[in-house]
């Protein structure tokens, strides 16, 4: 969306330059925010919220279902920015997810939820509850990455989602 003074809102059409663009953003803040968020002292109770989230499905089909997914999806990546206790890095998460519902649903309707992301959610989940920064920054980048080709397979062939 595009604010212009004295004349208003306009939407802004989602291009394959900007999903690429988002994406390498998102790989860069959110796989920072799982290492960080692997170093830093929390206790047990605190994943416990992380790890319900990270097993969140869909029904097939259900699109009532997809939203409340997304919802899932958005608290997800949203708390592991919040368990690095920085506040940048929470308030860009949070500006990306904004954009990234964008994304996802206007994917609803053309099949992007056919696999569901709870192994690669979880493999973060238990890279960050063992404290293994390296790996949950892979992982949070792996995720990330097939989430853009998913995205960008949709999008094959035409310039606009």
């Amino acid at each position: 969306m595009r604010i212009v003074a004295n004349r208003g809102y306009f939407i802004t059409h989602i291009t394959i330059q900007w999903v690429n663009e988002l994406y390498e953003f998102r790989a860069a803040v959110e796989g920072a925010s799982a290492e960080l968020a692997a170093q830093k002292n929390w206790d047990q109770a605190t994943l416990d919220p992380l790890a319900e989230l990270a097993n969140r499905e869909h029904k097939v089909d259900d699109r009532a279902s997809y939203v409340r997914f997304i919802e899932a999806d958005t608290a997800f990546h949203n708390a592991i920015a919040q368990l690095t206790r920085n506040p940048l890095l929470i308030r860009a998460v949070a500006d990306m997810r904004s954009q990234m519902e964008r994304i996802m649903y206007a994917s609803i309707d053309a099949g992007y939820y056919g696999e569901l992301p709870v192994r690669e959610h979880c493999g973060i989940v238990e890279a960050i509850q063992n404290r293994d920064a390296a790996l949950a920054r892979k992982r949070m980048c792996d995720h990330i990455y097939i989430s853009k080709d998913k995205v960008l397979r949709l999008a094959s062939g035409n310039s606009r989602l």
